[in-house]
């Protein structure tokens, strides 16, 4: 897949440098995937959230950051649109970031 917005990880581990393996574990692995499905995802990321066909909650850091995403399948291309801990999601409306 290919994933826009790498620097809006960068910039977050930056401030929060513990988060800074796992979410390049998680870029790396988004990048080497192909997802034509959200059951594709679900497969390799069992606790990932569906909000809609397209956007996706990931836990990383064990549900300690969240991260979510758009996802073009057809395109495939991956849209970050938030990462935060989770105390900074709980305060967003997902469907809207």
């Amino acid at each position: 897949m290919r994933v826009m917005a790498r620097r809006t990880l960068r910039e977050f581990w930056q401030k929060n440098p513990d988060s800074k393996r796992r979410l390049r574990a998680w870029y790396a692995e988004a990048r080497n995937a192909v997802w034509n499905t959200p059951h594709d995802i679900k497969q390799a990321y069992a606790h990932a959230s569906f909000v809609g066909r397209e956007r996706v909650v990931f836990n990383i850091g064990g549900n300690r950051y969240r991260l979510v995403v758009d996802v073009k399948y057809g395109r495939g291309t991956v849209y970050i649109r938030f990462v935060g801990t989770h105390v900074q999601y709980d305060r967003i409306d997902v469907r809207n970031v």
